[in-house]
């Protein structure tokens, strides 16, 4: 359904890793008067929050269970393994799942990545969190494979990440309650989409009385033509002009006075 009544914000949910800024700043240049409202969480919590209406619209990690949810996939992130600056997995630029075999790799209990079997030997507890298990690699007691943006989101000085080849990785999407689709939410899709303000298929338009201009302009017949100036003015067209450019004619023979008389 629709919405009639615009709300006095509107909420967006993200999960630790998305960075939503880009868009944030386009909504508030094109709904300035429509504060919007970040707010970050958990990852396992996220259709949780935008069933209970606690968010309008969400980034969360795909996949979303259950259909009363619509979700817009966006891009998928690289795997990383988090190592010690000093590993040996830190001199090369990708590793495979197999390389990992003889490794202690954390599989904490937030963890985003759809595994069938995880790489490596399991730690004997698994971490509560992705924050925790990265403690525990900067410890040394072992390795975590996760999505890129969390490396990054909870670098460290003394570590570092590489790709890994073969795993699962993790789909980030823009996700809404299907029976909660209003027109701030329809707002923020085409903004997500990359649609301009005129397009077609979002729901607000350009102001009508910035194009109301080019509207009159094309009344009147197009673009604008200069006034063929009079006969005899100067760079009009005709005998005048052809005298103004040193050619045959009237003007021509009138600038040159009497001929001078042969003797």
């Amino acid at each position: 359904m629709t919405g009639k009544e615009a709300p006095s914000s509107f909420r967006l949910a993200y999960v630790p890793g998305v960075t939503p800024a880009k868009w944030v700043r386009i909504w508030q240049q094109r709904l300035p008067d429509v504060p919007l409202d970040l707010v970050q969480i958990p990852a396992a919590e996220a259709t949780g929050v935008l069933r209970r209406g606690e968010a309008d619209a969400g980034f969360l990690r795909l996949p979303v269970d259950g259909t009363d949810l619509c979700a817009i996939p966006l891009y998928t992130e690289t795997t990383v393994v988090v190592v010690p600056k000093d590993h040996l997995v830190a001199a090369v630029d990708e590793v495979t799942a197999g390389d990992l075999a003889d490794e202690i790799v954390f599989h904490p209990l937030d963890d985003t990545l759809d595994w069938e079997r995880p790489p490596g030997r399991p730690a004997i507890e698994r971490p509560a969190t992705t924050e925790d298990a990265i403690e525990l690699v900067a410890a040394g007691v072992g390795l975590l494979v996760v999505p890129q943006s969390l490396a990054r989101l909870y670098h460290r000085r003394d570590l570092t990440y590489r790709p890994v080849l073969g795993v699962p990785q993790s789909r980030v999407a823009l996700s809404w309650p299907e029976e909660a689709t209003t027109d701030l939410v329809e707002d923020f899709i085409g903004i997500v989409r990359g649609r301009t303000v005129n397009s077609s298929r979002g729901r607000r338009t350009a102001d009508p009385a910035a194009a109301e201009p080019k509207k009159k302009h094309a009344e009147s017949g197009g673009s604008r033509r200069k006034p063929a100036p009079a006969k005899g003015s100067r760079g009009g067209s005709g005998t005048a002009a052809k005298g103004s450019r040193g050619g045959s004619g009237t003007a021509r023979n009138a600038r040159r006075g009497k001929p001078r008389r042969r003797s």
